[in-house]
């Protein structure tokens, strides 16, 4: 009897970034806002990298409030997305190569304070997840994780994963 020996931790990392990379790039309003993903485990950290077209109100100057609010819900869209996948790709049973993402029922911003002209981080979190409704927070900061600028809450409409299948996405 030969036990099942594990995959090499090599393979398993190329999945995992070949599964994010296609996700993130079901997404082409993600690559026009200059957001990226860094992958740590299952956790994901989502990069707003600074650009003078994100710049809403140039004399303070201050992001935009759109900017802000795009970011947020991407970051919310994604991180529920990846969690979705995850289960999938650690297994093997999935490269992700076919993501379905959840769809905004709502989304609440709370603007906490400017955003400066600078990079931007957000992390999302899962607070309910089930077959047909999400609930996700997602926290925005700048130069110090402490001191937010922005935060949401928002709620989605899960996939129907058979559905999705049938029709070939």
């Amino acid at each position: 009897m030969n036990p099942r020996r594990p995959e090499p931790v090599q393979v398993v990392k190329e999945r995992r970034d070949k599964a994010l990379k296609t996700l993130v790039a079901s997404v082409p309003y993600i690559r026009f806002m200059g957001i990226e993903f860094e992958r740590r485990g299952d956790e994901l950290t989502a990069i707003m990298s600074y650009s003078d077209r994100l710049i809403g109100n140039p004399l303070l100057p201050a992001l935009h409030g759109g900017a802000t609010a795009a970011f947020l819900e991407v970051t919310a869209i994604i991180g529920l997305g990846w969690s979705l996948l995850w289960e999938e790709v650690e297994s093997g049973r999935s490269d992700g190569s076919n993501p379905v993402l959840p769809r905004t029922i709502d989304l609440t911003v709370d603007y906490l304070r400017s955003g400066l002209p600078r990079d931007a981080y957000a992390r999302a979190s899962i607070n309910r997840s089930g077959r047909r409704y999400a609930s996700v927070h997602v926290e925005a900061w700048q130069d110090n994780r402490a001191r937010l600028f922005a935060q949401a809450t928002g709620h989605f409409m899960m996939p129907d994963a058979g559905k999705a299948d049938r029709q070939g996405r």
